[in-house]
């Protein structure tokens, strides 16, 4: 072959100066969803979550008690406290860097880790600060120690110069930190002062020593521009605040707090409040340390643990065997419950420590609530005796549903029997079952084989399903793909909806990783979110993550879910011998068996994602579908210009 044809489609040259090293705070600007979630509304509005921690842990400390929240006209937030004040004496591993700067620049850097400045803090990863510092345009830290006040300046985590001494302040100390997003992160995202402001008064609740003064420049027609935090009731002041006058069956909630390290000789506490009420659903909302934990963890598990097994054991005591039938899903519908704990270095899932992994915290929760649980119990009969009856009702409802369950489901089984339709599991209940929505047959196929039988249903859809918004009420009755779903999840459309009848506990999209896959998984997630909204908030539906690429080197073989990753494990080497081999896969139709149950099937190995709704902003939601979804193009477009410039790689 001639040298020409050779050269001609070679790839660039490999070597060392093809290695990047990203350097101080560069990785958090290169790729901000790997500390802060992605660069939408909810990861700018964790910006200021972040910095607050940090006031937060110098008043848990018992070092502040006074916190100032302030949002103004230009976007920019000061968030002060009167705490000790960040060091500004030379760190002692960089002598020519401030304390102050190396917290700021640095990842991985802070005063937490150790356990010696803080006994319980919320910021443990030590990139909190830092990533504030390298997201915003503009970042000012003033520090009042020793009666001097002292000032850095930053842009991009960058400093703009070293720590000055701007004066005398002798009245003063504390840290004081200004900050002003970066646009060219966050695009035309701002923050909202509604949901800031109830960000900030859920801080006041779970620390009864601090008050917070929050103070707004832009006015949303809605949100108070000053206003005083402080409850010295703590979460039993929220608990009543949010239930909003609600009956409920118990006259007080059964609330409390335990010290560990009273009890248990381990540092922290818990503090929880719960009571059941006929007027509406359940819910709970968790805290380790001050930030919230929505997807709970061991702390949570660990006080459901205890109410479960109290009124199990205080309907053993009154001679009620139905008691014994009660499951915590029967707690949690009608129980409206609040739980803080503090802890010494707790573990996270993730950087912005959605859910709690630390496995002592579901014993010190356990045991602290379960005995103050029972002393409650035994000493309002009233109370106790209500909620026993609610629960027992409760638990009796859902038993008899799981019958009727089982033979709908045999019946329906009957019914769904069709070529290229419904591949149902052979389990009679709902209880860890899942159906796999899939594009075409050929995926289908290779799913049929990689399928547990007994839990894993399929559910071929030919082509694209209906774009459900703005469709009428006839079109949707009359498509066969959607005659097909409800039937085969065995629920009703819109209003008929009863989430009593699904058939099975997690419905998963499984659509190929390109551009036609997502659009199929848009439309998807649109004709859920209208018809079937109730499923999406009881979290029931994901969406699977296959893979694009696997890569072979010897007998070591390798999954990656997109380009980065491919190129950092071809960097990185991955572990075998001789020549890595890549593949890609253009779609799930071309993967085996083996690979598909691996990566996307498999409970043990795969990765899902929940589809979930903002708690704090569910119309903003709305508002996006329609957006995109919608039969307007020009506010599609809109949105694309808006966005455009955020799109790194396009797989085309």
């Amino acid at each position: 072959m001639p040298d020409d044809l050779l050269t001609q489609d070679a790839p660039a040259t490999y070597d060392a100066s093809s290695i990047e090293v990203l350097e101080g705070l560069e990785p958090v600007r290169k790729r901000p969803g790997m500390y802060i979630g992605g660069t939408d509304e909810r990861a700018l509005h964790h910006l200021v979550a972040e910095v607050l921690d940090n006031s937060m842990d110098e008043a848990v400390a018992g070092h502040a008690n006074r916190i100032e929240v302030e949002l103004h006209a230009d976007h920019a937030m000061t968030i002060r406290d009167n705490g000790r004040g960040i060091p500004i004496d030379p760190h002692p591993k960089f002598p020519e860097k401030s304390a102050l700067e190396v917290i700021l620049c640095t990842l991985h850097a802070g005063g937490k880790f150790s356990g010696k400045a803080y006994e319980t803090s919320g910021g443990l990863h030590g990139v909190g600060a830092s990533v504030v510092n390298a997201l915003s345009d503009s970042m000012v830290v003033q520090v009042a120690r020793d009666k001097t006040l002292y000032e850095q300046r930053f842009s991009r985590g960058v400093p703009l110069g070293p720590v000055e001494k701007v004066g005398a302040a002798p009245n003063r100390r504390g840290t004081t930190v200004t900050f002003h997003a970066d646009a060219d992160i966050f695009g035309h995202h701002k923050f909202k002062p509604a949901r800031l402001f109830k960000s900030i008064r859920s801080k006041a609740y779970l620390f009864s020593g601090v008050e917070i003064r929050w103070k707004s420049a832009i006015d949303d027609g809605e949100t108070p521009q000053e206003a005083t935090f402080h409850f010295p009731g703590g979460l039993s002041d929220y608990l009543r605040e949010t239930m909003n006058g609600a009956s409920t069956y118990a006259e007080a909630p059964f609330s409390g707090t335990v010290d560990f390290q009273q009890k248990f000789r381990t540092p922290g506490k818990v503090e929880w409040a719960i009571n059941w009420t006929p007027s509406r659903d359940g819910f709970l909302q968790s805290y380790c340390n001050t930030v919230p934990t929505p997807e709970g963890g061991t702390h949570v598990a660990g006080f459901w643990a205890a109410i479960l097994k109290g009124i199990k054991a205080y309907g053993e005591l009154v001679g009620n065997k139905k008691a014994a039938q009660i499951t915590r899903e029967d707690l949690i519908a009608g129980g409206c419950a609040l739980v803080s704990c503090f802890i010494r270095e707790p573990e996270f899932v993730g950087q912005t420590k959605d859910r709690l992994a630390t496995v002592e915290a579901q014993r010190l929760v356990e045991n602290a609530v379960r005995d103050h649980f029972d002393n409650w119990l035994a000493a309002d009969t009233k109370s106790a005796g209500a909620i026993l009856d609610f629960l027992v009702l409760r638990a009796e409802e859902r038993m008899r549903r799981r019958q009727e369950k089982e033979t709908q489901r045999k019946s329906a089984t009957k019914k769904l029997r069709l070529p290229g339709k419904l591949v149902d599991c052979s389990s009679n209940t709902r209880e860890g079952t899942e159906l796999f929505i899939v594009e075409g047959d050929s995926a289908g196929g290779s799913a049929k084989m990689a399928r547990d039988r007994k839990t894993q249903a399929l559910l071929p859809l030919r082509g694209k399903i209906l774009n459900v918004l703005g469709a009428a009420s006839s079109k949707l009755g009359s498509n066969a793909e959607i005659n097909d779903l409800t039937q085969a999840l065995g629920v009703g459309l819109g209003s008929r909806f009863n989430i009593d009848d699904l058939r099975y506990d997690r419905i998963i999209i499984m659509t190929d990783a390109d551009v036609d896959g997502a659009h199929i998984a848009s439309l998807l997630m649109t004709f859920f979110f209208t018809q079937m909204r109730p499923m999406i908030d009881a979290g029931h539906l994901y969406l699977a993550c296959p893979p694009l690429f696997r890569l072979t080197q010897g007998a070591k073989r390798v999954y990656c879910i997109d380009e980065a990753e491919k190129n950092e494990l071809l960097e990185k080497g991955i572990g075998g011998k001789g020549k890595i081999d890549v593949s890609r896969f253009k779609g799930l139709g071309e993967m085996d068996a083996k690979d598909l149950k691996e990566t996307t099937m498999d409970p043990a190995s795969r990765k899902l994602i929940r589809v979930t709704i903002d708690e704090d902003e569910p119309g903003e939601t709305g508002d996006l579908v329609e957006r995109l979804m919608g039969k307007k193009p020009e506010l599609r477009f809109q949105y694309i210009q808006e966005n455009a410039r955020f799109v790194a790689e396009l797989d085309v």
